[in-house]
């Protein structure tokens, strides 16, 4: 019936882009019709919690990990209910990624432990036989930057109208503020760690990457 079409390439490539995208519009239209809104308990990050971001994106892990659990079966059974748009409405930029080298992390914190993490990121065999994840053992030495978490903080704050301050919502107050709360937070993390350097480093007022990274880990709900 529709030989006379596969004889024009042409027209072929032409009617292809036009149905595909049709669909595409018909499929994301709808979504951005509606108004953006947050799930019901979506909070902003912690300074603590931005800080161990800003290391996830800088050593690229958003390279080999998604952040978007999508609506298949293989996937939910393995790493929990699919992603909905409004639990992302506090991130930027997005991390969804399209490259699975390693798991999704999108709901991490619901199955893994800071214990669990600190000896994944110093060893990755020790807990995962056989992964080709390298060993991020500099995160236990390098310090966090709380001072540009806070300065993103304040700026979606103002520009985007992030709910910092609100309450139920983490305070920012002053950077020195700031910072005390992100040292408290540490200390937190840091109890349910088995590195001495690191629980050292916390006690005397500094923040390791790697406590800033699994505060972030552990917050992906």
């Amino acid at each position: 019936m529709f030989h006379w079409l596969e004889k024009n390439p042409f027209l072929f490539t032409v009617m292809v882009f036009v149905t595909v995208a049709f669909a595409g519009v018909i499929t994301i239209l709808p979504d951005f019709a509606k108004s953006s809104q947050p799930v019901v308990g979506t909070k902003p990050y912690t300074i603590l919690q931005l800080a161990g971001r800003h290391v996830y994106i800088k050593d690229s892990c958003n390279a080999c990990h998604s952040q978007l659990i999508r609506p298949f079966k293989s996937e939910t059974d393995r790493y929990g209910a699919y992603s909905l748009s409004g639990e992302y409405a506090y991130d930027r930029p997005f991390l969804w990624g399209s490259k699975r080298t390693g798991p999704d992390l999108w709901r991490i914190g619901n199955y893994r432990t800071t214990d669990w993490h600190e000896n994944h990121m110093w060893d990755p065999t020790s807990v995962v036989p056989g992964s080709i994840m390298p060993a991020y053992k500099h995160h236990f030495t390098n310090l966090a930057d709380t001072e540009t978490a806070y300065a993103e903080a304040v700026t979606v704050r103002d520009v985007f109208k992030t709910p910092y301050d609100q309450e139920g919502m983490p305070q920012l107050g002053s950077l020195d503020d700031s910072q005390a709360t992100a040292l408290e937070d540490a200390k937190v993390i840091a109890a349910g760690m088995k590195n001495q350097a690191v629980k050292d480093a916390v006690a005397n007022g500094q923040i390791p990457e790697i406590v800033a990274l699994i505060a972030y880990l552990n917050g992906l709900k």
